[in-house]
């Protein structure tokens, strides 16, 4: 691996109670494992710290937004890599160049459209979409046309060219109210990624795309594009609201817009992973990384995506030092750089990584904000899902003791190291609200609950503990061809 820089109230549960549990000062000499009192020790620590909380408040209001090749991102590199030394965490970190993407004046008018009184035209609140090409200084004016998925966008291709074409997904709320706000984000994200690219090749002139999410206040959601060199047209979020006028004004006849976006697309930046690795004892060749990836939007602060999961696996290494517990393998603490519009952190790790997966024994994302988690989902084979029963014991009193099995979980950072082999894990969180705050500047420090994050330390660190003390190999589905 390139090194650049390195260095070394709520209240006790009643399981906790009746244990008895008590932890001496020399337990790195012998470490406790994954005895019943040791996880329950991990859980309680965690569920009665402040420090991860303490530390997103530092992310948030000291620094602030951290889109990739920012001052902010550069900042927040540095904070969380002197706050991991300070924890005797030994600190990497691993040189990674992303985009460097600037926002500029983002202004929209529907300036002509059937019974427009004379004078009068209909302002449209939007933000610009990360990889977004520029319009002229003075904007453009081109007719405008709504589309409501891309199979309609490719079957009026003669009608995009040339025009501003809005992709109108909506986002299902009642699915989000049900545990399957994923699924409901997919299906809009998917609209906001690939559409643009294919308004590009269609030749229109701009591409609007209907936010992604489902809190409608009149705030835009950014996002990324699928948009290349040489084809970036302009291309930006439109508000729920703003969506809906626009069909409503489509109905009644043409419409025309007046746009300006001016982004600047600048030369790639150096930035880095930060990589803190609390070592193993007797199998410290192996890894469990525990992870969130450090950038956000810069709309916001990024308080739940994710600095709430780059503080939720900070806290594993604050947990386990105040115990004064040593796994037997070593946890590895990684703040991924420029999951938001590039993926370039989690790919260079891979790519240092790949000729020798078998020692990432194991791999914990968290980047679905920081709701109250009910438990763990996991990319094991079903056989393996009796292993962590002593783990979901030790979670059920704070009610995080459901187990999710699927085949992938596909997650930002992780997806190709679970691809290669390693079986991957997150924590199955109460999201129904997330994307309400998701990419918008209302994603701030005051939409995160203390004791939710709390929660979240708890299951990151006891699930952290449990897999860098288990026995064996855990295996994945595709390996036990199940």
């Amino acid at each position: 691996m390139p090194t650049i820089l390195t260095g070394a109230p709520l209240r006790r549960s009643v399981l906790s109670i009746a244990l008895g549990c008590i932890v001496s000062a020399g337990s790195i000499a012998a470490a406790p494992g994954n005895t019943p009192q040791a996880l329950a020790q991990v859980r309680d620590t965690a569920l009665q710290s402040d420090w991860a909380y303490a530390r997103l408040a530092d992310m948030t209001d000291l620094i602030g937004p951290r889109l990739s090749g920012s001052a902010g991102a550069a900042a927040a590199v540095q904070q969380v890599a002197n706050t991991m030394r300070q924890l005797g965490a030994t600190v990497t970190l691993q040189p990674v160049k992303v985009p460097h993407w600037v926002r500029g004046v983002e202004t929209a008018e529907i300036v002509d459209y059937a019974g427009r009184p004379q004078g009068v035209s209909q302002r449209v609140v939007l933000t610009a979409l990360g990889g977004s090409g520029a319009t002229p200084a003075a904007g453009l004016t081109a007719p405008l046309i709504i589309v409501k998925s891309l199979e309609e966008l490719k079957a009026r291709a003669p009608e995009v060219k040339g025009a501003i074409v809005l992709i109108d997904t909506p986002f299902d709320q009642e699915m989000a109210e049900r545990g399957l706000a994923g699924v409901t984000y997919g299906q809009g994200s998917r609209s906001r990624f690939l559409g643009p690219k294919a308004a590009a090749d269609l030749g229109a002139a701009a591409a609007l795309v209907r936010s992604v999410g489902g809190a409608n206040f009149r705030i835009p959601h950014a996002g990324a594009t699928g948009l290349e060199d040489n084809k970036r047209i302009p291309a930006a979020a439109v508000t729920v609201e703003d969506a809906l006028l626009i069909g409503r004004l489509a109905a009644r006849g043409p419409m025309k817009m007046h746009l300006t976006l001016t982004p600047q697309n600048l030369p790639e930046a150096d930035s880095y992973n930060v990589i803190a690795d609390w070592p193993g004892t007797d199998k410290a060749d192996e890894v469990v990384v525990v992870s969130g990836h450090l950038d956000s939007w810069d709309l916001a602060t990024g308080a739940h995506d994710d600095g709430a999961g780059v503080v939720a696996a900070m806290g594993v290494v604050e947990t386990l030092k105040k115990l004064d517990y040593r796994p037997r393998r070593t946890i590895r603490v990684i703040a991924w750089m420029n999951e938001e519009n590039g993926g370039r952190g989690g790919q260079a790790y891979f790519e240092v990584h790949k000729q020798a997966l078998g020692k990432q024994y194991a791999a914990i994302e968290m980047d679905s904000g920081a709701g109250r988690p009910f438990g763990i989902k996991a990319s094991v084979g079903p056989k393996a899902e009796k292993l962590f029963t002593p783990l979901l014991a030790a979670l059920q009193p704070m009610g995080a003791h459901a187990f999710t099995r699927r085949d992938a979980l596909g997650t930002g950072d992780l997806h190709r190291l679970e691809t290669g082999g390693v079986p991957s894990f997150e924590p199955l969180v109460d999201s129904h609200s997330y994307f309400h705050y998701h990419h918008t500047p209302a994603d701030t420090l005051d939409k995160v609950d203390p004791d939710n994050l709390k929660r979240n330390v708890a299951l990151m660190s006891s699930l952290a503990w449990f897999l860098a003390n288990i026995d064996g190999e855990i295996g994945r589905a595709p390996e036990q061809g199940e």
